[in-house]
């Protein structure tokens, strides 16, 4: 199993970025997929998570009505818009995916992991 995210990179604040996760050697469409960043000396933290079809989202409170998470099940990928960036966004945001129907926050409840990348918002 290979999870990837990329689209990472350096913005200033306010501006938009969309990340991707793409996934391999699973069936993508049985996942839920989930968003976690980590920001220099923090410890890692939910972002976002989105259901296997699609159809639900959950979003941490701190970047909900900025970004929005989506998902192409025939392209094996899953989407992170993000929308007014703030300086407190900067961080390597990786994507995850576990088996269950279920949105969880917590990241020891996912069972693959992919390499992050690196986004950093100036201000």
């Amino acid at each position: 199993v290979q999870l990837q995210a990329s689209g990472g990179g350096v913005v200033q604040a306010g501006d938009s970025l969309r990340l991707s996760c793409t996934a391999s050697g699973l069936t993508f469409s049985s996942v839920l997929v989930g968003w976690f960043r980590q920001a220099p000396g923090k410890e890692r933290e939910f972002v976002a998570s989105i259901s296997w079809s699609g159809g639900t989202t959950y979003y941490a409170d701190s970047v909900k009505g900025r970004f929005a998470v989506s998902r192409d099940n025939a392209k094996n990928t899953v989407y992170l818009q993000m929308n007014s960036l703030k300086p407190s966004d900067t961080a390597v945001y990786s994507c995850a995916a576990r088996s269950s129907r279920w949105h969880n926050t917590r990241s020891d409840e996912y069972d693959y992991w992919g390499q992050g990348t690196l986004v950093t918002v100036s201000s």
